[in-house]
């Protein structure tokens, strides 16, 4: 019978490291294993199962077809000699493997473009636009512009469309570089591809003209997009009121959103949360702190996600107080907490020891309909472990499986990993044998943690008993 594709694919990976290139042609048997890589190549939605569709078809699952995929990709990026060794693989070329290997290789200009004129010239492939412009996107970023722009030639000779989601990245490529002019000629050239000016083109000029702190540029691009129609949205303000942001001109920011407004095109968000965001990506924190604190003070909420990016940019700076006290000050005046506000918060205030706090957070989200899922009680079955308090600890985290909240393999993890730091390695092995009880094996670190501890300790039965289980676990 024909080995699985898991153990083709194994196989692969340690040959593959043994080797400091993945070509790894010098073996008839290497040869062979690559050439069983057809099987994965496939659609992953063509293997909904690892049954056996005959006596010699292996059936890969979509695990072994995104490991091949991985796999092929290290090629592209690796191997002096790609064309070569992917044709010793004999690949089944379809539209969506290529396009997946180009997302992986996205970094690598050059390669990606070898690789693509390979899978060109493969029979029965014939590239479409998703292909081309992922590839002209990789080109933008990689700065290979030359080469760019004769793909989007082929594109047109082959009477493939470029979207103005292709074009937008172009022009956003130029302008991360400085090269406004360059930007400018591609966004006047989209009318011979056929292609319109949208809002999101727009944008990405818009983008490139701030990058070079061309405000005036910018505003007057706004006033042409406003004349021939176009309708900004909240990317349109965002782009420009970070810029000015980030050049510390607050107040040509609040200018420019009050004539926006009183010429009717009012951002489909609040013009203050812009600026707060825009603060923030500035690196503006006491000036968002401030604007924020005045808001409140005249009885005015910022919008949930604007919130919920500065108590983020607050806690990271590690001043956990002021972010309890402005989320009891935006509570009382009516706004309500989301999923994401407790996960920002919960291991914010865990982490400090503000225990008290975290409980309370907890009770809040759950009492409000949020599910309390691993990441939001994590942080506080660690945190209690970190002060000592194992038996809290252990109290909490059997209270959130009874309630149907079951933890993941972080967390048990996680866990295990605090328990042998506090010296707790019969509770830590407990937590091995729950682990593989609930169908979540343990890691080969968290074996030898608990095994060497429990030898140390001179528990050298419940040693051998995880040992065993280990062995068992992994068939060695």
């Amino acid at each position: 019978m024909v080995p699985s594709a898991i153990s083709i694919l194994r196989r692969i990976i340690a040959l593959s490291r043994e080797s400091s290139l993945p070509s790894l042609s010098s073996s008839s048997t290497t040869t062979h294993l690559f050439r069983s890589l057809k099987t994965l190549t496939s659609k992953p939605s063509q293997y909904e199962d690892n049954s056996f569709h005959g006596e010699n078809q292996a059936v890969a699952s979509k695990d072994d077809y995104f490991a091949a995929i991985h796999h092929i990709s290290n090629i592209v990026r690796r191997d002096f000699y790609m064309e070569r060794t992917l044709n010793k693989i004999q690949v089944n070329v379809t539209s969506e493997l290529v396009y997946r290997v180009l997302r992986s290789c996205g970094k690598s200009g050059v390669e990606a473009f070898r690789f693509f004129n390979w899978a060109r010239n493969q029979p029965r492939y014939d590239p479409t636009s998703i292909e081309y412009e992922e590839l002209i996107r990789i080109l933008g970023r990689t700065r290979h512009w030359e080469t760019m722009w004769k793909v989007a030639e082929q594109m047109k000779k082959q009477e493939l469309a470029l979207t103005p989601d292709t074009f937008s990245l172009i022009i956003e490529s130029y302008g991360k570089h400085g090269l406004i002019d360059q930007s400018v000629e591609v966004f006047n050239r989209m009318k011979n591809f056929n292609c319109p000016q949208t809002t999101e083109v727009y944008n990405s000029l818009l983008y490139a003209l701030c990058e070079v702190k061309n405000f005036e540029g910018a505003y007057a691009l706004i006033r042409r997009m406003v004349r021939t129609g176009g309708v900004p949205d909240k990317r349109t303000y965002a782009i420009l009121v970070n810029g000015w942001c980030s050049a510390g001109k607050l107040k040509e920011a609040q200018e420019f959103l009050e004539e926006m407004s009183r010429k009717g095109f009012n951002p489909p968000v609040r013009g203050r949360d812009l600026l707060i965001e825009g603060l923030l990506n500035a690196g503006y924190l006491e000036s968002a702190k401030g604007l924020v604190r005045k808001m409140t003070k005249e009885g005015f909420l910022p919008d949930i996600a604007t919130f919920n990016s500065l108590l983020q940019a607050i806690c990271n700076s590690g001043e956990v107080d002021f972010c309890i006290n402005l989320l009891h000050d935006v509570c009382r005046l009516g706004l309500c907490p989301d999923t994401n506000t407790y996960k920002i918060m919960i291991p914010a205030v865990s982490k400090v020891g503000r225990m008290d706090e975290a409980f309370r957070l907890l009770h809040c989200s759950i009492e409000e309909g949020h599910k309390p899922f691993p990441s939001l009680y994590g942080p506080i079955i660690k945190a209690l472990c970190r002060l000592g308090q194992f038996d809290d600890a252990y109290s909490f985290f059997s209270d959130m499986k009874a309630r149907g909240h079951p933890p993941n393999r972080p967390v048990y993890t996680m866990l295990i990993k605090m328990c042998g730091r506090g010296g707790r390695f019969v509770e830590a092995a407990n937590y091995l044998v729950e682990m593989t009880e609930v169908g979540l094996p343990p890691r080969l670190q968290n074996f030898d943690m608990v095994t060497d501890g429990l030898k140390n300790c001179g528990n050298h039965d419940l040693a051998k008993r995880i040992e065993q289980l280990e062995i068992s676990l992994r068939g060695i």
